[in-house]
């Protein structure tokens, strides 16, 4: 019975969804429309005249581009229990993120962009299911290896990640085959949390598993550990992995190893700000996302080597070309306007519109999901040589995703000018350092999913060296503090 409520709901999805896929840049507008006449009498919208915004040109002269650090004093106040800032009313979460320079950041989600979020993570399983035919695995279990779901509340607000927000939303078709329970879903630490998930899916019809790459390894190669078999063989029912928040590439061949036979993947974009994406078609070339454009999203897109050189001219969907490097800018029912997540997509096809994510605007490292940008690994390194006689000359970071022993961790190239007595030492600090500044980064560590980060002392030169090499020695041209691959790493010496 299960399974023809599906298929049923699956087919009136997608005969609704053609809708907007098909009259994309009418939807834009209506959604435009929408969002302007809603927030018309918020104080951003008085503030900025609403009232008097009838195009898109109008709202570009209207509305700059921000960034969090750009809409931080209104956000404030909405954190600080006012109303009708940025959208009427309040909203009813805030999805708590690491931040860059303002630290924690605290994204809204109001009752109208919440609907969205389960909305496309429900109608990206169930375009997965019809275009699969894998309409079995809707009647196994299903396990999102995600943050706690207990929330905090202030001033009338829930605060928690949006993972753990997600979980208060289970759509009632799959609410009695979701796994982990709720109480081991609670529990805090990763490492006990993830034992428990364990002695729970093991020995269950699991059809469905989904989250982070790194997570889920944790979790898959605990069982292989455990059971001395491949995951299939634990779980000979799996059929799809479901993941989103960062690249699957790294991860790929690992996975096919634990995983010990062809399974289905499906890539997702969600992010606090919105669910942005899903993969609808399933080929053998890499996954393209659908744009979604029935989620209350106005997108608007600035190249990202205008971006890089201060140009910030913006462009709707309607104008947009194929394999061009975007910057994305969203308006959305959370109240952000004209916002800059950071995210740079390029589009594979207008008809629909399908992107693939290509990184972000500045540089990062987040091969585990932690999100570390290039100044907070700046400010790790300068607090923890304060107050000594220890010079660095160069450096860089990349991510050891499968190391032969241990646990995966961050590796940091150091050409010391005069090395630390004790390397031990002056690693424990900047650790603990960024541990600090990354919330993520923080989380990973004390949850058991990676290691503390491990210095790697390389010859003198060596940078200079690669610099030549690749035809960037002199000039503007800097040695990239971040990596998420090791193509730098693996060309230097060590000491």
């Amino acid at each position: 019975m299960k399974t023809q409520i599906a298929i049923l709901f699956a087919h009136y999805i997608r005969k609704k969804n053609q809708n907007w896929i098909k009259n994309p840049i009418q939807q834009q507008n209506k959604t435009f429309n929408k969002l302007i006449s809603k927030a018309k009498n918020t104080e951003f919208g008085r503030y900025h005249d609403f009232k008097q915004i009838k195009s898109y040109n109008d709202f570009k002269k209207n509305v700059p581009v921000r960034d969090y650090e750009g809409l931080k004093d209104y956000i404030d106040q909405v954190v600080n229990g006012q109303k009708n800032i940025l959208w009427p009313g309040k909203p009813l979460y805030f999805a708590k993120t690491s931040g860059t320079t303002s630290g924690t950041k605290f994204i809204p989600i109001t009752r109208s962009s919440i609907k969205t979020h389960i909305r496309s993570a429900r109608d990206a399983l169930l375009n997965y299911f019809l275009k699969s035919m894998n309409y079995k695995s809707i009647n196994g279990k299903h396990m999102f290896l995600q943050g706690s779901p207990e929330l905090i509340k202030k001033n009338g607000i829930y605060i928690g990640r949006l993972s753990g927000i997600s979980a208060h939303y289970i759509p009632k078709l799959f609410l009695q085959n979701r796994m982990p329970s709720w109480e081991t879903n609670c529990i805090k630490d990763w490492e006990e949390k993830v034992d428990k998930i364990i002695d729970e899916t093991i020995g269950e019809r699991m059809t469905i598993i989904a989250g982070i790459p790194s997570w889920v390894q944790m979790y898959f190669e605990k069982i292989v550990q455990i059971k001395k078999k491949t995951i299939s063989e634990v779980f000979p029912e799996l059929s799809l992995y479901v993941y989103g928040g960062v690249s699957y590439e790294p991860y790929k061949m690992m996975f096919e190893k634990l995983f010990g036979k062809n399974i289905d993947t499906l890539a997702t974009f969600p992010a606090s700000e919105g669910f942005f994406g899903y993969q609808d078609e399933f080929t053998e070339k890499a996954p393209e996302l659908l744009l979604l454009l029935n989620n209350d999203i106005f997108y608007e897109f600035i190249k990202t080597e205008d971006f890089l050189r201060g140009d910030k001219k913006r462009i709707s969907l309607e104008g947009v070309e194929l394999n061009v490097n975007y910057l994305l800018i969203i308006s959305t029912s959370a109240g952000l306007w004209a916002y800059n997540i950071g995210d740079t997509v390029k589009f594979t096809s207008l008809k629909p519109y399908r992107i693939i994510v290509t990184g972000r605007i500045k540089q990062f490292l987040s091969a585990f999901g932690e999100h570390v940008i290039a100044e907070e690994v700046e400010k790790a390194l300068k607090q923890t040589l304060n107050n000594t006689n220890i010079i660095v000359k160069e450096f860089t970071v990349a991510p050891k995703i499968n190391p032969k022993e241990g646990l995966p961790h961050h590796e940091w190239y150091i050409d010391f000018e005069n090395a630390p007595n004790n390397i031990n030492d002056f690693s424990t600090e900047l650790d603990k350092q960024m541990r600090k500044l990354n919330i993520y980064y923080d989380d990973l560590v004390a949850g058991g999913i990676i290691k503390p980060l491990i210095i790697k002392r390389i010859k003198s030169d060596d940078f200079k060296n690669y610099m030549r090499s690749a035809g960037k020695l002199g000039g503007q041209n800097k040695v990239p503090r971040l990596s998420n691959d090791r193509k730098i790493v693996d060309q230097l010496t060590l000491y």
